[in-house]
């Protein structure tokens, strides 16, 4: 039975994260390299399940304290001693990412699942740096957690059907269900999304349609609740950036090849919602 939840990252998929497994009941422990870092995802944590109470009736006054008190804030990756799952959601590189896993391996009990939270990684090149590749999966969650009730997982090469049966129990728990998917970068809604907003952005850069035209267009034709372009300012621009340019690696396609106005935006710091400004202003007056 899966008790203890670890988080690593405390950036926005992180903080969402967190937030949905302890309301879920798990007890959780958020890791990331600076105390400031996780007094701000204490912060939004809090914020976030007050907000809740605007559009679920059933929130009661005390839930924010309740959560919180299921959260343990560390940067010392030795709390996970006893975890029984750890969900990893650092940056999406894998220079990032490739330092973490032997720690954990080292510190985690035997029986504890591995799981990725990416959107291009390769499962498989994970596993190789432990000595679990059976019990290490993915499982990419959509922006806002909370609120996204489908998960893509992946299976790696050597992922077992029973950490598959694992992740799925914890999703359950966390009124989440997931699609399994083959290990191939981008898996299967990143190859499509990244692309997508790429070539929105292309078509904002190139002067064919504003980015309100672009997003208006995919929302009045095709019914999207939003438009590529809000999508990219919502999941980060760098986020978008380090993806696109991970599939362009993984591939050699020149047709995953970022547009330049989009690394123009990060390199200005314009990420989208997270920073205030990105193809649309989030600046609050």
């Amino acid at each position: 039975m899966i008790k203890v939840v670890g988080v690593i990252g405390a950036g926005v998929m992180g903080i969402g994260v967190s937030h949905s497994l302890a309301q879920a009941g798990f007890q959780v422990k958020l890791i990331d390299v600076t105390e400031a870092a996780l007094d701000k995802a204490k912060e939004e944590i809090y914020n976030n399940v007050r907000m809740q109470a605007f559009f679920d009736k059933t929130v009661t006054p005390d839930l924010p304290e309740l959560v919180l008190s299921r959260i343990a804030f560390s940067t010392d990756y030795g709390i996970l001693h006893d975890a029984d799952f750890v969900i990893e959601n650092a940056t999406e590189k894998w220079e990032i990412k490739k330092d973490i896993y032997p720690v954990l391996d080292e510190i985690c009990p035997s029986h504890c699942v591995f799981a990725v939270n990416t959107s291009c990684i390769s499962i498989t090149r994970i596993g190789s740096l432990t000595q679990r590749a059976d019990r290490i999966l993915g499982m990419h969650f959509m922006n806002p957690v909370p609120l996204k009730p489908m998960v893509e997982a992946i299976r790696g090469h050597y992922t077992t059907e029973e950490t598959i049966k694992t992740a799925r129990e914890l999703l359950k728990q966390m009124d989440k269900e997931c699609i399994v998917v083959n290990d191939m970068p981008g898996f299967v809604s990143n190859r499509v999304l990244m692309l997508t907003i790429n070539e929105a952005i292309f078509l904002v850069q190139d002067q064919v349609a504003t980015a309100e035209e672009v997003d208006t267009l995919f929302k009045t034709c095709f019914g999207h609740k939003s438009g590529p372009l809000e999508t990219g300012d919502l999941i980060g621009l760098d986020t978008i950036l380090y993806s696109i340019e991970a599939l362009y690696e993984a591939y050699n396609d020149s047709k995953y090849r970022p547009c330049p106005l989009l690394k123009k935006m990060v390199s200005a710091g314009q990420l989208g919602r997270k920073s205030g400004q990105g193809f649309f202003d989030y600046q609050v007056s």
